[in-house]
């Protein structure tokens, strides 16, 4: 922008219409250092400006982290007079390759599950009468119950072992081959208790690994994989026939499969209302898994995480502080502003709810 010149009229205020006046005698009034000033101004010059740390450094800075010199007054200095530095990344965390699978699995099979998993769970259900459907769960666990044994057995719990060696004895011969759980009976009163490899290599210390979300499986570990797979194997292999043939085979997934979907069925309910579905149904299951193992191993179980408790019992069991005291409300507050203020949930149910759980 060149340089230029404005001129800036000033004259006396009017009050009402100005009356008719010569021009010539105006002018002979007012005096011209009045009527006209001459302001000069010129375009401010932008000069370069060049940051670096380095070449603060070349030039004979103080590295970071050094002491300050006497005199020298330097932000984020404490109250000692160290410095404060702070260090961290921004923006979204980077997923590695197995946490994008397992999200993009977990898509894939929530949608299954919608279209196809979750209806035929519903109809087997709803379509089979609930004695036949009893009859094949118990069926099912009937079938595990060598398992079971096998695993307290290794894990010496001998009890354990011999009360599941009693269920399945009595189940498998006057409960006519599991269809009938008489060992659950009041008379009899051996429950259920489920085990595996998964579990005797949790016992002895082997950590559940790298989690996974596999289709079908589901929520899972490579510890859980490698467990279940051994499961699967020992009355097939110990056995043989029918147990290693399809007829066997095909049955019992799809009834066990059917059976595991409906167990869990309002916990996915539940968990899919939550703000971060994939990282509730992680976390609720990663934290299953270690208090199943402390369990065995007779220690005390880790607490259980927020979203779970959200999910197993909503938030009427969210206990607050008895002390805790509302703030005075001033007393020129508006009556609507404070009715308004009591509908609202406690802050710390709100950041329950709507914080992310991303992890």
């Amino acid at each position: 922008m060149p340089n230029s010149t404005l001129i800036v009229l000033t004259s006396p205020m009017l009050l009402g219409p100005a009356p008719a006046v010569d021009v010539a005698a105006a002018a002979a009034i007012v005096p011209p250092a009045i009527a006209a000033q001459e302001v000069s101004f010129k375009r401010p010059e932008l000069l370069p400006i060049s940051w670096s740390l380095v070449a603060g450094q070349e030039q004979g800075d103080p590295p970071v982290g050094s002491a300050p010199e006497a005199g020298d007054e330097l932000e984020g200095q404490d109250e000692t007079g160290n410095e404060i530095v702070v260090e961290g990344d921004y923006g979204p965390v980077e997923a590695g390759p197995v946490a994008a699978f397992n999200e993009t699995s977990y898509r894939i099979t929530q949608d299954l599950d919608s279209a196809i998993t979750g209806p035929l769970a519903y109809g087997y259900r709803d379509g089979l009468p609930g004695p036949i459907r009893d009859g094949l769960g118990n069926v099912v666990r009937n079938l595990r119950e060598p398992v079971n044994f096998l695993n307290f057995l290794l894990q010496f719990k001998i009890g354990d072992a011999f009360e599941t060696l009693g269920r399945f004895a009595i189940n498998s011969t006057i409960g006519l081959g599991g269809l009938i759980d008489v060992a659950a009976t009041s008379n009899i009163d051996l429950p259920y208790r489920r085990n595996g490899f998964a579990n005797t290599m949790g016992y002895y210390g082997v950590g559940s690994g790298t989690y996974l979300y596999l289709p079908i499986t589901g929520a899972t570990s490579l510890r859980d994989i490698i467990g279940d797979t051994l499961d699967q194997a020992v009355v097939p292999f110990a056995v043989g026939k029918p147990f290693n043939t399809p007829e066997y085979g095909v049955p019992y997934f799809i009834v066990s499969n059917l059976e595991a979907r409906l167990e869990v069925d309002q916990e996915l309910e539940r968990i899919g209302e939550t703000i971060d579905p994939y990282a509730a149904r992680r976390d609720t299951y990663l934290y299953r898994r270690e208090r199943e193992i402390a369990e065995l191993r007779g220690v005390e179980p880790p607490p259980p995480p927020a979203i779970l408790r959200e999910i197993e019992e909503g938030l009427d069991a969210i206990e607050y502080d008895d002390d805790f005291e509302a703030p005075a409300v001033p007393d020129d507050t508006p009556q609507a502003m404070i009715d308004h203020q009591r509908e609202l949930p406690p802050i710390e149910v709100a950041v329950m709810i709507t914080q992310p759980r991303r992890r």
